[in-house]
This record gives structure tokens, C-alpha cells and sequence, in this order.
């Protein structure tokens, strides 16, 4: 199982911006999936995280400025950020919990990263 985020890029405060996260491989299933993000000099913090069956949850610090999303059929995973802060900016990286080739064990994958740069 791999996972491959895109969509990062420099914006202007107060912009909206997409990322996504796209599953690739064969034999998983899907227990979670979530964004963290690390902005620098700062530990990695979590965003927000979502279910196949579309439950989420979000950091507080969020403000409700960011949705998270799946798409089961694509395997992707999305992040809309909305109303975009300076303090926003971060690597994005994205994860997720997977059961991976019928094992009982789940497995935890992360994703490379993508950066985001809210500056005007």
C-alpha cells in the first residue's frame, strides 16, 4: 500500500486550496484515513481524520475551515482548506490504517507529504 498526496502549493491568506491523497496497491481495506501537518521548528500535529463510512473528526484548532473527505471508489482521500492563514502553512501528509493482504494486524502507511505556503 502506498499513498501519494498532491495538490500543495503557495496561496494567499484567505484563499481555498484542495489536497488530496490517492491509495494505491491491492489486497486492503481501509480502517482510517487522516491529514497531519508539520509546519517548521513544530511537532507533527493532527488535522483531521475520516472513515470509509465517512465519519471524521478534526482538531479543534481547525476552526471548521477544513473538510476532509473520501472518495471509497477512487481510494483517494481529500482536504479542503477554506479561508487559509499564514499560520497554515505546513507539510500536509497524509495516513492511514489499513488491513493489508487478509492479516489480523492493522498497519499504519504514510504518505510523502506535500507542501502548503499561505504567504501574501
Amino acid at each position: 500500500v502506498q499513498l501519494q498526496a498532491s495538490g500543495g502549493g503557495l496561496v494567499q491568506p484567505g484563499d481555498s486550496l484542495r489536497i488530496s491523497c490517492a491509495v494505491s496497491g491491492s489486497d486492503f481495506s481501509i480502517h482510517i484515513m487522516g491529514w497531519s501537518r508539520q509546519a517548521p521548528g513544530k511537532q507533527r500535529e493532527l488535522v483531521a481524520s475520516v472513515t470509509p463510512g465517512s465519519v471524521t473528526n478534526y482538531a479543534a484548532i481547525m476552526e471548521g475551515r477544513f473538510t476532509i473527505s473520501i472518495d471509497n471508489a477512487e481510494n483517494t482521500v481529500y482536504l479542503q482548506m477554506n479561508s487559509v492563514k499564514v499560520e497554515d502553512t505546513a507539510v500536509y501528509y497524509c495516513s492511514g490504517v489499513f488491513s493489508i493482504g487478509g492479516s489480523p494486524t492493522a498497519t499504519t502507511v504514510w504518505g510523502q507529504g506535500t507542501q502548503v505556503t499561505v504567504s501574501s
